[in-house]
């Protein structure tokens, strides 16, 4: 079972179940401004696998395109997950508010075709252009 919480600690949840496909950095232009940093740190999640301890009703969210919402802190800002409305039994969560270790490196850039300018890659994971991360929605 994996932790975590908002940056004020409002919000705290449990992972109950396993990540499921790639852990991805993901360049596209809307991680980068949610997160604030050069890319989002993603996996996929069942929903029902993540359960609030406390601060649920802290939770707010914004329609990013049709369809897909994001979840965050509203007391701190913090990004926890993204649900998009054709599949809401899964969902984007973001390693960036674990508290404890997930044990599963990122092995995929994604969406490198609205990458930062000024980010260089210079590790070797595979990279994708465009599209959706490599074993997800196949």
């Amino acid at each position: 079972m994996l932790k975590g919480s908002c940056a004020c600690g409002s919000v705290a949840y449990e992972v109950r179940g396993e990540m499921l496909g790639p852990v991805t950095y993901c360049h596209c232009w809307r991680c980068r401004k949610q997160s604030g940093a050069s890319c989002g740190t993603t996996v996929g999640i069942r929903s029902c696998d993540l359960v609030f301890r406390s601060g649920e009703d802290r939770l707010a969210s914004w329609e990013s395109s049709a369809g897909t919402h994001r979840f965050f802190a509203s007391c701190c800002g913090s990004p926890i997950f993204k649900r998009e409305g054709p599949d809401p039994e899964f969902l984007g969560f973001r390693l960036g508010t674990l508290d404890t270790d997930p044990k599963k490196l990122a092995s995929l850039h994604f969406m490198l075709g609205s990458k930062a300018p000024w980010v260089e890659i210079v590790d070797s994971l595979p990279a994708k252009r465009e599209g959706v991360p490599f074993g997800e929605r196949d």
